[in-house]
């Protein structure tokens, strides 16, 4: 089986720009209060005004470095997110070795995707808010990264045979995400009250209903 090529999201955003030592500080120092502040009051009940006060950096200094509360919880989810993916990426090349299918790689990214989006949703509540997803760097966006890695793997299925005739796969690669767009995701879990079992065993069901 051929090996699908994705990259970390990200990869290239550095530059190769070294920060200086004291922006360096600052901005552990601001990560620092604002996940200790969010971890005792909620996301949603701490405002940035109050972040910058605890964290003792001028508001300028805080919002020169994150324009809105959605960049620093980016920011915040950073190593968990880059994580991820390297573990993803790690998965898809030893599954690949075996000669575990294509979909079946995809259902298992998905039921990965179900645990990590309910885990960050308060984080990811806030970015999907500042309209992050709409923005110009969509490469550092977790849904771009999300949407390339599904997309690789309807590909490969499709070149592997493993798909039905005529698919839209660009289409099917937003259309399995949709139900862990976050504020719909929440929806399942807090409204309809769906367990992580039960929206990973529902995407299974969708992927597997793709097969020639």
């Amino acid at each position: 089986m051929e090996r699908i090529e994705l990259e970390p999201m990200g990869a290239e955003r550095s530059g190769g720009r070294t920060e200086r030592a004291d922006a360096a500080a600052n901005r552990a120092l601001i990560l620092c209060t604002a996940e200790r502040l969010f971890r005792e009051r909620g996301v949603e009940n701490v405002c940035m005004a109050e972040i910058a006060e605890v964290a003792g950096v001028g508001k300028g200094t805080l919002y020169r470095r994150y324009a809105n509360k959605g960049e620093l919880c980016l920011a915040l989810m950073d190593t968990q997110m880059t994580e991820f993916q390297d573990s993803s990426l790690t998965l898809f090349s030893g599954l690949t070795a075996q000669g575990v299918p294509y979909l079946e790689q995809l259902a298992r990214f998905l039921r990965s995707l179900v645990e990590f989006t309910d885990i960050h949703s308060p984080l990811l509540v806030e970015v999907e808010r500042a309209g992050m997803i709409q923005g110009v760097d969509r490469l550092n966006l977790p849904h771009f990264w999300q949407y390339m890695t599904v997309s690789a793997l309807l590909r490969a299925a499709e070149r592997n045979g493993e798909l039905a005739a005529n698919l839209d796969l660009e289409y099917l690669g937003e259309a399995l995400l949709a139900p862990l767009q976050v504020d719909y995701f929440r929806f399942q879990r807090y409204v309809r009250g769906y367990s992580i079992e039960r929206i990973g065993e529902g995407l299974r069901a969708l992927v597997e209903r793709l097969g020639a």
